[in-house]
């Protein structure tokens, strides 16, 4: 898997309620990365390789406890010189990244606010992540409100600079409920799109066409045109086991209009439901995150 230096352009992207997969089910999707990597690389390519523990440094924050009696803590990761990773849903050139919490204590629901990621283009792909330094503010509601957190596990991800690899870092930490607020995970959370009403969405709706290989969804959202720029969209389907493909966006007047397909990956029947549909769309300096579309 290669990519050739990326252009790219800053977004006001999305948050999320992150997915948790089976950590083995990642790792074998991780090995089939790696084994087409080293198949299509000639030796002397092979052997140029970079460690991944030499690419990305991860450091825990500790942002103390909010008004809501939740804690909260950052994953900060700082990756080499010319490298990036990838924000949730990474784009078809992009490798998701995923995170096994199993070491923590007292973790009850985790809520990851990913920042903005930007939008990279190249060899007619776009994908969406980070260069140089990404803080991922982790909200967490304890399983006992009067006790201790320790947050520990694994995030696995992609690295891509020239050529893409899979890598992975450890996290251990107790959390000071008493610790003060972080000012870089303040910055992180202030960071994020905004919400359909703030960004003047006064309407979504979705119609869904069966396809050779599963369903086309296309959605008209009634949203003001941005003032500079162009429009992306990422359309996510709110279910496990679901491709989504490249969504194609164009303007219809007040309306922008973007569709993809959505391909079942689990063989068990492809069903959406439309209230859980999620579309993002990253448009001039600001990114709108829409929840839920009606029917047409």
């Amino acid at each position: 898997m290669t990519e050739p230096a990326p252009r790219h352009t800053p977004a006001t992207a999305l948050t999320a309620s992150p997915a948790f997969p089976a950590v083995m089910a990642f790792a074998a999707s991780f090995v089939m990365v790696l084994a087409l990597l080293l198949t299509a690389a000639p030796a002397a390519a092979q052997s140029a390789i970079p460690d991944p523990d030499r690419l990305v440094r991860l450091r825990v924050l500790d942002g103390g406890t909010t008004a809501e009696g939740t804690r909260m803590a950052a994953l900060e990761l700082t990756l080499a010189e010319g490298w990036k990773t990838y924000w949730r849903s990474p784009g078809e050139a992009g490798i998701p990244p995923r995170f096994d919490w199993s070491g923590s204590q007292n973790l009850g629901q985790v809520q990851i606010h990913w920042p903005t990621p930007m939008v990279f283009e190249q060899s007619g792909y776009r994908s969406f992540g980070y260069a140089d330094r990404l803080v991922l503010p982790v909200e967490i509601t304890p399983e006992h409100a009067d006790q201790d957190v320790r947050l520990a596990g694994r995030m696995d991800l992609g690295l891509c600079s020239d050529i893409c690899i899979p890598g992975n870092v450890s996290f251990d930490q107790a959390l000071d409920a008493a610790a003060p607020r972080d000012p870089q995970i303040v910055a992180a959370l202030a960071d994020r799109p905004s919400t359909a009403r703030e960004a003047g969405v006064t309407g979504a709706s979705c119609s869904m066409q069966p396809t050779q290989d599963g369903i086309r969804l296309t959605a008209r959202i009634d949203l003001p045109p941005p003032s500079t720029g162009s429009e992306v969209a990422v359309i996510e389907p709110g279910v496990p086991g679901v491709w989504a493909g490249q969504a194609e966006t164009r303007r219809e007047g007040p309306q922008l209009v973007t569709s993809t397909e959505f391909i079942d990956e689990t063989g068990e029947g492809l069903a959406l439901d439309r209230s859980k549909i999620r579309i993002t769309v990253f448009g001039g300096a600001q990114a709108a995150d829409i929840r839920g579309c009606s029917g047409e």
